[in-house]
């Protein structure tokens, strides 16, 4: 095993700078997951980590050694991919060995690593099996011990859940996070989906156009987010965003005033209030609406509601577009569209972003 230092990587195509300067050390050891929408540049970096795309700039080093310009046979890594890669005329066996007989290891060897690989991931009863005999989640962890059976000195993942249901991909990912606490070895793992990164990552690298927005462990990226982007990004429904004035410290919204924990002076800002921060009844800060929209979870709801200002949404950028705001309630009973709802919030819970830097200022 070994940590992994990424200095100042970069990668141009030409004119086009695709990944601007990446800098991250991970611990021997770590979990750490890059997460963003589709084009951010999070799977060019795990392609240049594994050797499979040349830097345009930078180093990495794997333990002590820079691997900058190694091949990816000689980077002692091993990668797991979303289509499992497996070959259809080999049994699960001899896929999870095959990497190690082109090396020339001795069958004994070879055979110790793949039982032992395959009683980890519970597909010791599958080794005589041909990949389409086998399920999508059973094919995916025979990729997972063609990986482990190499015993390299890190993992790369790329996205390898996206071909599974979401019921599998909840299972799936629980198994690859026990996995990884019972092997220990330093694992980069990519995925555009928030919800992977949030329960398995040690870190989470959050990534746009190319770019780091913020490296933190999930708890501080859903309480401190430093950026609009990553408020907006974290979190199932995601924040709710609308534009207000801040005057000697006081905010009004829903036509209610109240202290703001920051110290700015006047001007517009951009207040972040996450779904499920907003509650049924009376609270610290109440106000009235009429549900546009009700869907029912059985143990929760998401309710829909027009403000009386103006929202700003967050993947709007450069133009603004109105949408509804949205309420995660905890409650069984039934609330229709259109009847007077009471919600309230707790002052202290709002986060707070410059409306020009969009910068977090709480």
């Amino acid at each position: 095993m070994a940590g992994i230092s990424i200095q100042n990587v970069y990668k141009d195509y030409g004119a086009l700078n695709v990944l601007k300067e990446f800098s991250l050390e991970i611990a021997d050891g770590e979990f750490v997951v890059l997460v963003g929408p589709s084009g951010c540049g999070k799977s060019t970096m795990l392609k240049i980590l594994a050797g499979l795309e040349p830097a345009s700039g930078g180093k990495i080093m794997i333990g002590d050694r820079d691997v900058t310009d190694l091949a990816p046979g000689d980077r002692d890594i091993a990668m797991v991919f979303q289509n499992y890669a497996l070959y259809p005329h080999l049994t699960v066996g001899q896929n999870m060995g095959f990497g190690l007989k082109m090396r020339g290891m001795p069958k004994a060897e070879i055979d110790r690593r793949v039982r032992a690989a395959a009683k980890i991931l519970a597909v010791d009863h599958l080794l005589d099996r041909r990949p389409k005999a086998l399920s999508g989640g059973q094919r995916q962890r025979v990729a997972l011990g063609r990986a482990i059976v190499r015993e390299p000195r890190a993992f790369l993942m790329d996205e390898p859940l996206s071909n599974l249901d979401a019921k599998l991909r909840v299972h799936t990912r629980a198994e690859i996070s026990a996995l990884h606490k019972r092997i220990g070895v330093t694992t980069v793992y990519v995925t555009h989906d928030q919800i992977e990164a949030m329960t398995m990552a040690d870190r989470v690298v959050i990534m746009r156009d190319g770019a780091i927005q913020q490296i933190a462990d999930p708890d501080t990226l859903f309480a401190k987010p430093e950026n609009l982007f990553v408020a907006g990004f974290i979190g199932s429904p995601g924040m709710n965003f609308l534009r207000a004035r801040i005057e000697a410290g006081k905010l009004t919204l829903f036509g209610q005033t109240f202290n703001a924990a920051v110290g700015v002076g006047a001007g517009e800002i951009i207040v972040g209030i996450r779904p499920e921060h907003l509650a049924l009844g009376p609270g610290d800060v109440t106000f009235t609406v009429k549900p546009t929209l009700v869907e029912s979870l059985g143990s929760e709801k998401y309710v829909y509601f027009e403000p009386d200002e103006h929202a700003y949404r967050a993947d709007a950028r450069d133009e603004e577009r109105g949408k509804g705001l949205i309420a995660r309630i905890a409650h069984a009973g039934p609330i229709r569209e259109g009847e007077e709802l009471v919600l309230s919030f707790n002052a202290l819970e709002v986060h707070l972003f410059d409306a020009k830097t969009e910068k977090a200022v709480n």
